[in-house]
């Protein structure tokens, strides 16, 4: 039966109005109707395509309706098709004989078609019926084979099972319902030391005597409870089975009762196997994945583990522990000199002299290079510095010796009290190491204890986390441009002037200004990395522009300042890797302006001369940042050749209340005026300062009355320029 509609019915009439009729109003209930007017079409029609039911006339062109039906039951193709006569005649012979040749159903003509609808839709569920019927039939014939023929497998298996049982690899025992012994194949007479005939009416118990590798506890034996709940039972973990003559092996077993064909249990069945060598290679990889291959130490994995034991405990049960973070001082030195053979066998020496003190109860771990970490466990804080300050001296006392050279090995400690306000494992590490990195700070050989109120101590450690996340913003492109717009004051001749900034974008969208996160990158030497960031991005997304807008590019009416840190200006490779990107980036030179401030040009005085030098000859320009801000200004301007002069922005923001700052800018203007410099006064923060440096002759000025920063877009500035 199609699945679109409620059956395929096929009409046999040569009455024209009998077929239009009966075809609509079935078409119209949702059946799929055929039809055709001779008996012959009818026997082809009803094999040409599915059909559910045929109505059948009875008088016909070329057969009668008797013969139409007695050919179509005696094809096995349409023999089960329901056939209902539709026909005039309506004596009871006719009827019968309707029958007889194998009709379902007879309708005498005229018809009501109501009756005729409801006829149809009887035979229809009737066979729907009988081919759910014949399909359950089939699968319940063909589960009952299936079933006599796994029963036969399973009897035949059984079998097998017995003749084969002798050569198996794994041992087998096998019980009555009460669990007393009743076979012993050869590989459990090897593993138990019983032999059949001995262990046979004897109890499991006797024969098999497992326990608990670890507790050496007797652990319950499978197969009494496989007895009891009819079900296979597999055996508890770290299980050693002790042998009669005291040999033991770890094992891995399961027990299944037996059952008898009527499901009764007759016994039970305990299959086992010497797993040994898998046994030793998994306490391997465990120890492998739980240890440092180089000294045998716990790992950083393994310890962070202990320590959140120690930390639960501190919180349950109150119990004091103490952590000491430990950071060889002169690893460094004995690696660059004699290599990483050398320091391996440093590594592996400093271990053997901590191991030396270590209590039973503590813990000690390499966690990764030249860090070392101890769990003190129970222990108060005192006691905990005490023990610290051993193993400094020991350290310090200690001489490592490689090919003739001799090296003095120092080591700095941060201590940390775990107890019940201890936060988590992740807290206290970080802690330690801060304390360890404050030591190291101090002088290195020392120790740093942490204290609550150390706020040293926490700038550190913000510093050293701002360190994580700018080397994620660096991988993962957080950070982004935005840029400042410093107006010319004095006539409309002059360049607009761009200064380039950069904001910290964090993980959850939250922008933060260089004066929070550069400090941490100008101690840890991360600077270098910054600016070449920020040049590689600023001149990409130049000449992506540039490219696309030659025509409305004025070379001389924008200009760009980049900000250079004193570390860029140390690194001798930086002048050749601003020339490369300036060159690759087709950027004209005439459109950059470098800023270095006062205190980092004069802090690195030689480096600074020879960049500016170098980098004018290819038409850039320079513009000292923050002067004034330095106590020999005065002394040193003359001597660098730049084109712009920042007045610092502490003296212009006071400088409409203060006589004092407002002389002092004055003095700086004029001195850049006599040097040919532009001034740019910075902290323009509203209209009363800007008409006064106006008045007094400044060049530029910046500050949110002019322009506030914005994110850098290449259009934007372009056209607002």
């Amino acid at each position: 039966m199609t699945s679109c509609t409620k059956g395929s019915i096929l009409i046999v009439d040569d009455l024209p109005d009998n077929l239009r009729l009966l075809r609509d109003t079935l078409q119209g209930q949702g059946y799929k109707v055929r039809s055709c007017t001779t008996g012959a079409m009818a026997l082809r029609g009803a094999k040409a395509a599915e059909t559910d039911l045929i109505l059948l006339d009875i008088k016909l062109p070329d057969y009668d309706g008797y013969e139409v039906c007695r050919q179509l039951k005696a094809d096995e193709q349409t023999a089960q098709i329901p056939i209902i006569f539709l026909s005039a005649l309506a004596n009871t012979f006719d009827k019968i004989l309707g029958f007889a040749v194998g009709g379902a159903d007879y309708i005498t003509k005229p018809f009501q078609i109501e009756e005729v609808l409801a006829r149809v839709e009887t035979h229809l569920s009737i066979q729907r019926l009988q081919k759910i019927l014949q399909e359950k039939n089939l699968l319940l014939r063909q589960e009952i084979a299936d079933h006599q023929r796994t029963q036969e497998a399973l009897f035949f298996e059984k079998e097998l099972a017995q003749v084969t049982l002798k050569s198996i690899g794994d041992a087998v025992i096998t019980t009555d319902a009460h669990g007393f012994v009743t076979y012993l194949n050869p590989m459990a007479e090897y593993l138990t030391g019983w032999n059949e005939k001995e262990a046979q009416g004897l109890h499991l118990f006797e024969v098999f005597n497992i326990v608990n590798e670890f507790t050496k506890k007797i652990v319950e034996n499978p197969i009494f409870e496989a007895l009891e709940q009819v079900k296979i039972v597999n055996l508890a973990k770290n299980t050693m089975l002790i042998a009669r003559d005291g040999r033991e092996f770890p094992i891995d077993d399961s027990a299944a009762p037996i059952q008898d064909r009527q499901g009764n249990v007759i016994g039970a069945v305990i299959v086992f196997r010497d797993i040994t060598e898998s046994y030793n290679f998994t306490r391997q990889l465990s120890w492998q994945a739980s240890h440092d291959a180089l000294t045998g130490l716990m790992n950083r994995r393994k310890f962070e583990q202990e320590l959140e034991e120690a930390i639960a405990s501190a919180k349950n049960e109150q119990h004091n522990h103490i952590l000491c973070y430990l950071d060889l001082d002169q690893f460094k030195v004995v690696n660059d000199t004699c290599g990483h053979a050398a320091g391996d066998e440093l590594l592996r020496q400093v271990t053997q002299l901590l191991q030396q003190r270590i209590r039973s109860t503590d813990t000690l771990a390499r966690l990764g290079g030249d860090e070392f970490a101890f769990l003190l466990h129970q222990c108060s804080l005192e006691k905990g510095i005490e023990v610290a300050e051993s193993y400094r001296q020991k350290v310090e006392k200690f001489r490592f010796y490689w090919q003739n050279k001799t090296f003095k090995i120092g080591v700095s400690i941060g201590v940390v009290a775990i107890d019940q306000h201890t936060k988590d494992k992740n807290t206290v590490l970080s802690i330690a190491d801060a304390c360890c990195y404050a030591a190291k700070n101090r002088g290195r050989n020392c120790i740093q204890v942490y204290q609550d109120n150390d706020y040293e101590l926490v700038r550190q450690r913000k510093e050293r986390q701002w360190v994580v996340q700018i080397n994620q913003a660096l991988q993962e492109n957080r950070f982004c441009l935005y840029y400042q717009k410093v107006t010319p004051i004095q006539g409309q001749n002059k360049p607009i002037y761009y200064e380039i900034l950069l904001r910290f974008l964090s993980e959850n969208g939250q922008l933060f200004s260089p004066a929070v996160f550069l400090p941490a990158g100008e101690r840890y030497g991360l600077m270098p990395t910054i600016d070449r960031w920020v040049i590689q991005t600023f001149f990409s997304q130049y000449r992506h522009y540039y490219q696309q807008n030659f025509d409305r590019v004025d070379e001389t009416h924008n200009l760009y300042a980049l900000n250079i840190s004193g570390s860029s200006i140390n690194q001798p490779q930086f002048l050749d890797f601003f020339k490369e990107q300036l060159q690759q980036a087709e950027v004209p030179p005439q459109t950059i302006c470098l800023e270095i401030t006062e205190t980092t040009a004069i802090a690195n005085f030689d480096q600074a001369i020879k960049l500016i030098n170098e980098l004018k000859q290819l038409g850039c320009c320079f513009a000292l940042d923050d002067f004034g801000h330095g106590l020999n200004s005065f002394d040193y301007i003359k001597h660098f050749p730049v084109d712009y002069l920042k007045i610092d922005g502490s003296f212009v923001k006071n400088l409409v209340n203060s006589e004092i700052d407002l002389a002092i800018v004055e003095s700086f203007n004029r001195i850049g005026q006599v040097m040919n410099l532009q001034t740019i006064a910075e902290f323009v923060e509203n209209a009363a300062i800007l008409d006064k440096i106006g008045a007094i002759g400044v060049d530029y000025a910046q500050g949110y009355e002019i322009s506030k920063p914005a994110p850098f877009d290449f259009g934007k500035t372009f056209v607002n320029g």
